[in-house]
């Protein structure tokens, strides 16, 4: 399972990378992989604050569709656009290609208050 270590989690499965002053969440690949196939992304949440834990938008799968919780309290900057037409990009790149959304953090500290990678792996007994 691939969990990159320079990135921080939650207990959703979301995960967080900070660029600067922004940061890149997505989900990972654990949850990708219980979900399934991928099929639709929603998140209307573009050009909102959004609390940490709050909901911020949808994955739909084959399977089941999904919330998607916000790792920290802020605004998101951008959807990446490449889902609408590719939602598969979360199962095939969910680190990379796969990102739901980037945001200005109300509070950059917050990010060390979330999981390590060695933490997460704990969480999902990998």
């Amino acid at each position: 399972m691939n969990i990159p270590a320079d990135l921080r989690y939650t207990k959703d499965h979301e995960w967080i990378r900070m660029e600067g002053d922004e940061a890149v969440v997505g989900i990972t690949a654990f949850a990708q992989g219980e979900l399934g196939d991928i099929v639709f992304v929603d998140i209307g949440s573009e050009g909102q604050e959004v609390a940490e834990h709050a909901v911020f938008g949808t994955v739909e799968a084959v399977k089941t569709v999904s919330d998607l919780f916000m790792p920290m309290t802020g605004k998101v900057l951008a959807v990446n656009p490449g889902l609408a037409d590719d939602p598969a990009a979360v199962n095939k790149d969910p680190y990379g290609a796969g990102w739901m959304v980037r945001i200005k953090p109300a509070n950059k500290a917050d990010y060390d208050g979330l999981m390590s990678a060695a933490d997460y792996t704990a969480l999902i007994g990998q």
